[in-house]
C-alpha cells in the first residue's frame, strides 16, 4: 500500500512535525494515539523554571498499521525543547516499549532529540537507562525496534545511545547522530577542536552520509516521508537477532573501526581510507550517486 502526497511530491521529513511524520508513515487513517492531547500529561518540572509546557510533553505514542502490519510508534517533537527527554517524555516511550514486548508487536521510534533536558537532568538520565533496558528486553522477546533519524534536532546525547540499541537504523542526509552535539564539544573542548557554527563540518562529522559509511546506520534515504516509509517496511521484514554473539560481533567491529580510523582528523580522511574515489565530493552527491559510491568503496566488509 503506497501513500502519495496531494501534489505527487513526498514532503520533507526534516520539515515535518512529529504528527505529520506519523500520518505520512503509517497507512492512511490507521493511527490511534495513546495518552492523547485531552489527557494533558505534561512535565511536572518545567513550570518551576518558568518554561512552557506542551500537552504531549514532546513525544507522540500510539499504534497503527504499516503496509497492513500492526506496529507501535513513538515520534519525538524536535520543535518542543529540542525533543529532549524528561520524566514524562521518557515514561511514555518506556511504556510503549514494554507494551511491544508484551504484545510481540514491532515498534518504530522517530528520533528528533538533542538529548536530556537540563531542567530534568536526573529524571531524564534515568529515563534513558530505562528506555535502553526496555529496547533490549523487547528485542530479546523477538520484537523489531527500528529507529528513523532525519529531524531538525538530530539524534544526540541519550537519544543516540537509545538509537544504538535499536534493531536497525534508517537515516537521511539531514539526520545527525552523535553522543555529543556540536555546541557541547565546542563548550568543553574549545572552538579550535570543533566549530559548532561550521555547518559543513557538523554534517560531514555527524551527518547521515558519514554515519552510513561508518556502519553506524543500516539504511540511507532521501529526505522524503515516503522514502522513510518504504525503508521502514523493509526494515521490519529484515529483523535482527539480539544475543551474545551479535553483541560480540558488534564490539569487534567497533574495535576494528577505532584502530583503522582513530588517528583521522576529518571525515574526509576516513572516506579516503574507505576507498571512496573522490571523497571531497561526498557532501554534494545526491542520494543515488552517494549510494553508488558507498557500494563501490574498497574494504566494505571492514567498515560495515
Amino acid at each position: 500500500m503506497t501513500q502519495v502526497a496531494a501534489n505527487n511530491v513526498s514532503p520533507s521529513w526534516y520539515e515535518a512535525s512529529a504528527r505529520q511524520r506519523i500520518d505520512a508513515l503509517v497507512d492512511a487513517g490507521s493511527f490511534a494515539e495513546f495518552i492523547g492531547p485531552a489527557l494533558r500529561e505534561i512535565s511536572p518540572h518545567l513550570a518551576i523554571f518558568d518554561l512552557p509546557e506542551q500537552f504531549d510533553d514532546g513525544i507522540v505514542v500510539g499504534h497503527g498499521r504499516l503496509d497492513g502490519t500492526p506496529v507501535l510508534i513513538a515520534a519525538q517533537e524536535g520543535r518542543f525543547m529540542g525533543g529532549a527527554f524528561g520524566e514524562v517524555h521518557g515514561a511514555k516511550l518506556t511504556g510503549l516499549l514494554r507494551a511491544a514486548s508484551a504484545l510481540k508487536q514491532d515498534l518504530l521510534i522517530l528520533f528528533d532529540t538533542g538529548g536530556v533536558r537540563l531542567q530534568e537532568a536526573n529524571a531524564g538520565e534515568l529515563a534513558i537507562a530505562e528506555i535502553m533496558r526496555a529496547v533490549i528486553e523487547a528485542r530479546r522477546a523477538g520484537v523489531n525496534v527500528v529507529g528513523l533519524i532525519g529531524g531538525r534536532a538530530g539524534c544526540y546525547g541519550g537519544g543516540s545511545l537509545i538509537a544504538g540499541t535499536c534493531s536497525r537504523l534508517i537515516i537521511s542526509e539531514q539526520g545527525r547522530l552523535s553522543v555529543s552535539g556540536p555546541e557541547v564539544i565546542e563548550t568543553n573542548r574549545g572552538i579550535e577542536e570543533f566549530d559548532s557554527r561550521d555547518r559543513a563540518l557538523v554534517w560531514r562529522t555527524m551527518g547521515g552520509k558519514h554515519r552510513y559509511l561508518l556502519g553506524g546506520t543500516d539504511v540511507f534515504v532521501d529526505d522524503e516521508v515516503l522514502a522513510f516509509r518504504e525503508a521502514a517496511i523493509d526494515a521490519l521484514k529484515a529483523g535482527r537477532r539480539c544475543d551474545v554473539a551479535v553483541l560480540e560481533a558488534e564490539q569487534a567491529r567497533l574495535e576494528r573501526r577505532l584502530q583503522r580510523f582513530g588517528e583521522a582528523e576529518d571525515a574526509i580522511e576516513i572516506w579516503q581510507t574507505l576507498g571512496i574515489a573522490n571523497p571531497t565530493e561526498i557532501p554534494a552527491l545526491p542520494t543515488a550517486a552517494f549510494l553508488r559510491a558507498a557500494n563501490d568503496r574498497e574494504n566494505a566488509d571492514d567498515a560495515r
